[in-house]
């Protein structure tokens, strides 16, 4: 897959099937958005492309606003290779960009720089200043400027429609298994280890204190069952979320003990997938209490079937 920052640095030849947004989480709805523009591009020998935006517009509408995303740039950009597609554009939302009207936007972005002959967008998509781009504008122009358009359902489980906002609030709620239900892959996490306290390890549980990306939004606070991948490997934890009130903790942090693990990680880069919650998150009444209900957390993770 082929990435470009800017249009300017694109140029083919083959004329292109695209869809265009913020694929926050590339969740299940996105995925469809992406299976049928694979089967589009194949179908008429049309290169594939999603168009998405970095960082997100919100930032730049609402900068003060505590926005948390689904995915960081990267485990954005993976996913999307990783479902097939030729060509991805992450734009930067800049003024001059901003500022392009929906109908200016199809003209001189879509058709003129990119050469789309076949688009496809969300049920709810709109673009443009003041949202003045959506599906009734690109059914108006596409004959005049010879592109195909075909707006997508929404895709529903248990009869709701998916969304990245209704994934958000699933996580903030600690409904894992809703929330990697929506996504369609257990909820990932990637940070450096760290060094904490050292509590955990004169109580024997020892964790690896993770250093996580602010852009990405944690689970509500509590304990949960996890999958663990250090340089490759999949090994089972059990993940706390929280401030550590037993020990009268203030700092929130993000600590896994690893199950049949005892290397030095330090200073690694770690990866992290949410796979259950277990339990709030509890102020003890003292160590031996924290540890029988550690004890617990860890038969129950070692029952879990990954």
């Amino acid at each position: 897959m082929k990435v470009f920052r800017n249009f300017t640095d694109y140029s083919s030849q083959k004329p292109l099937a695209l869809s265009l947004g913020m694929f926050d989480g590339v969740h299940l709805g996105h995925k469809s958005i992406i299976d049928e523009l694979n089967a589009i591009g194949e179908r008429n020998n049309l290169e594939t492309a999603i168009l998405t935006f970095w960082p997100h517009p919100r930032f730049v509408f609402n900068p003060d606003e505590n926005l948390k995303l689904l995915n960081t740039k990267d485990e954005k950009q993976s996913l999307i290779e990783k479902y097939g597609i030729d060509n991805l554009f992450l734009k930067a939302f800049d003024e001059e960009f901003r500022n392009l009207t929906g109908e200016e936007f199809v003209r001189k972005i879509l058709i003129g720089r990119l050469n789309v002959k076949y688009l496809i967008i969300g049920y709810d998509h709109s673009f443009g200043k003041n949202k003045s781009g959506n599906f009734a504008l690109l059914q108006k122009l596409s004959g005049e400027l010879g592109f195909e358009v075909e707006q997508m359902e929404a895709i529903n489980i248990h009869e709701n429609n998916i969304s990245s906002t209704k994934i958000r609030n699933a996580l903030s709620a600690g409904d894992i298994l809703r929330a990697n239900e929506m996504l369609g892959y257990a909820y990932p996490v990637s940070g450096t280890v760290v060094h904490g306290k050292k509590i955990g390890r004169t109580i024997g549980y020892p964790t690896a204190n993770i250093e996580t990306d602010s852009i990405k939004i944690l689970p509500k606070k509590g304990a949960y069952i996890v999958e663990v991948f250090i340089e490759g490997k999949q090994h089972k934890g059990m993940l706390s979320i929280g401030t550590n009130p037993t020990v009268n903790g203030e700092k929130l942090t993000v600590e896994v003990y690893i199950l049949d693990f005892s290397e030095d990680i330090y200073g690694k880069e770690i990866t992290v997938k949410f796979r259950d919650f277990l339990h709030e998150e509890i102020k003890f009444e003292g160590l031996e209490k924290l540890i029988v209900r550690l004890d617990e957390d860890k038969r129950l993770t070692e029952e879990f079937r990954f």
